[in-house]
């Protein structure tokens, strides 16, 4: 029996690592998954473990290559963004992989904002609102402020997805959808780096632009695989819609971020926008996409570990429960979700009745504000459909509730195997994959307003 051809897809989320092999159908033939322990930085800030990771990459990759059945014809590779890895000459990691969420000096991000001519200019050109570390090109900035000798041993900054694909390719690329992630390196008026990475020298440290299908050639013993150059995950998420959709719509990819991507809207961010921490991301052959953000998985997993120890119930609880439209109508008390909710108390799971009661609470507070995230990139455009992918598309509570919040528009819970190794996998269709790209990939379930 012939062996399987196949794409190896390595997925790099905050809390899962996974790879994937898919057949030139995009049928999943294949799945692993770990978790690893995080380390700290030289501040005592929890960071990934890239000594851990870099192994991982390695060990797995020389795993599949060798599994029977199966012969792997192409490899890529996504993973979060807003994360550098700094390599010296001989390729060695230099420096940890700071968490995006690691604070930022204040008087450091006074000074840098006041060198380059003030926040709001900043923020409008890199269609990057200001948020410290999350802007991973300020990252590059403390440390060639605070760390000068440091910096200067730094032969290559790569962002993470791109390190992945170094691994094993040993190329260097700078993905156009990770430099397009709210770093603040990118002018989206003049589709270049910005001045201030110019004057600062950083875009010396950072390696040649492509876009997200961008492949290279790899020999391992004397099998040739085709690699892609890896790509931000929330772009990778958008990709299979891309393929599979003509008419205007929003994805809001759902993880510890609730990401609301309308490849749509291609005005240019607004002040009031930026200030409602709108931002732009970039598809994978270059194209804005606006998009607004919502720390609502965390802040969903924060909030649910509250209720566990309060009402003493499983960890995962939350997901046998159901939606009831009369404990929504009960907490309510007959407010619209679509009116858009300005002022959230705060979960007290004492003042509710039960687990049940409390969850439904949960959910209502976290639609209430991503009524907010997703309308700030849909007014004014012809957006007729929604589609949510990851966690939330399949909580029952959270996607009625978004039905009944845009009542004017098609909802749909969207179901597909993992939608950013997937996205990963279609960038580079063309350079590995003989076949049609498949447009039955994505199953929706639609969500109605309940009658009555």
């Amino acid at each position: 029996m012939s062996a399987i051809a196949v794409i190896a897809i390595f997925d790099v989320g905050k809390t899962n690592k996974k790879v994937f092999l898919f057949d030139e159908k995009y049928n999943k033939v294949f799945e692993e998954s770990t978790q690893l322990k995080e380390t700290a930085d030289e501040d005592g800030d929890v960071c990934e473990d890239l000594t851990m990771l870099t192994e991982w990459v390695k060990n797995t990759f020389k795993k599949i290559i060798q599994l029977p059945g199966f012969q792997i014809k192409a490899i890529n590779f996504s993973a979060y963004g807003a994360s550098f890895v700094h390599i010296m000459e001989e390729g060695q990691p230099l420096l940890p992989l700071y968490n995006y969420l690691k604070p930022f000096p204040p008087l450091l991000e006074d000074e840098f904002y006041a060198a380059y001519g003030g926040k709001m200019k900043i923020e409008k050109e890199t269609a990057s609102p200001a948020s410290g570390n999350l802007n991973s090109g300020l990252q590059l900035y403390r440390i060639k402020k605070q760390q000068p000798s440091v910096f200067k041993n730094i032969r290559r900054c790569l962002h993470l997805p791109q390190y992945l694909s170094f691994l094993i390719t040993n190329k260097e690329f700078s993905d156009i959808t990770s430099i397009g992630c709210h770093t603040s390196l990118w002018n989206f008026e003049k589709c270049s780096y910005h001045q201030w990475v110019i004057e600062e020298g950083i875009d010396k440290k950072l390696a040649p632009v492509e876009k997200g299908d961008k492949t290279v050639d790899v020999l391992y013993h004397d099998k040739r695989i085709i690699a892609g150059i890896g790509l931000h995950d929330s772009s990778a998420a958008l990709i299979p819609y891309l393929i599979n959709f003509i008419e205007p719509f929003i994805l809001i990819s759902t993880g510890t971020w609730c990401i609301s991507l309308n490849p749509f809207n291609h005005t240019p961010l607004t002040e009031d926008e930026l200030n409602n921490d709108c931002l732009c991301y970039m598809q994978y052959q270059g194209l804005p996409v606006k998009a607004n953000r919502l720390f609502a998985g965390y802040e969903h997993e924060k909030q649910v570990k509250k209720l566990t120890l309060h009402f003493s119930k499983p960890v995962d609880y939350y997901k046998q429960i159901s939606y009831d439209e009369a404990v929504i109508k009960k907490l309510t008390g007959g407010i619209n979700l679509s009116d858009d909710v300005k002022q959230l108390s705060a979960l007290q799971p004492d003042t509710f009745s039960s687990y049940e009661e409390a969850y439904h609470q949960l959910m209502i507070n976290i639609v209430e504000k991503q009524v907010t995230s997703t309308n700030a990139i849909l007014k004014g455009t012809a957006v007729k459909r929604i589609f949510v992918d990851g966690g939330f598309s399949k909580n029952p509570i959270y996607m009625n509730l978004m039905a009944q919040a845009f009542p004017s528009l098609e909802v749909f819970a969207a179901s597909m195997a993992q939608a950013t190794a997937m996205g990963a996998a279609l960038a580079i269709h063309q350079h590995w994959n003989s076949h049609t790209m498949p447009g039955d990939i994505i199953e929706l379930k639609m969500y109605t307003v309940p009658k009555g």
